[in-house]
């Protein structure tokens, strides 16, 4: 039986303070139990827990299409710096996937992640040496090679 993805993450937060990036993803569709993880963790932990979409949503509000792509890192890192902690609970990350603001998400949770351990809910999937986000015809498919990730998912133990 596979174990929790909540004492899978709590398992691989240590493991993750001895790397140069230390991110989490848990990788999973919609439905599979990502929320409820990141909840039991942050009740166990105290660390933070960030509604994403939620957060950014209301820094982006006044900001044009251009100033939003230009900002978003800046903004969430700001976001993810002020919730204190050395780990944070990231959570709803779909707003970074959005092709109009033309981010690389993975890439963008590894740089905030040199500093603090971040743990983030991707709805997606991992198989074939491959963490994948969306369908490959959906505009805002990504597929990313999982070597140096560490990677909680329902299906892994």
């Amino acid at each position: 039986m596979a174990e929790p993805l909540a004492d899978q993450v709590m398992s691989r937060i240590n493991q993750a303070a001895e790397l140069y990036h230390r991110l989490i993803i848990i990788a999973a569709p919609a439905g599979a139990g990502k929320t409820t993880a990141l909840q039991d963790i942050h009740k166990r932990t105290g660390a933070p827990l960030i509604n994403v979409n939620l957060e950014l949503s209301r820094r982006m509000l006044e900001l044009t299409g251009r100033q939003r792509a230009l900002q978003l890192p800046r903004l969430l890192a700001e976001i993810v710096n002020a919730s204190g902690g050395d780990t944070v609970l990231l959570d709803n990350i779909e707003l970074l996937f959005d092709v109009s603001l033309k981010q690389d998400p993975l890439r963008l949770l590894q740089g905030l992640s040199r500093n603090k351990t971040l743990v983030a809910a991707w709805n997606g999937s991992v198989s074939g040496g491959y963490l994948t986000y969306a369908a490959p015809e959906h505009p805002e498919y990504r597929r990313y090679a999982i070597s140096d990730l560490i990677i909680a998912s329902p299906d892994k133990s």
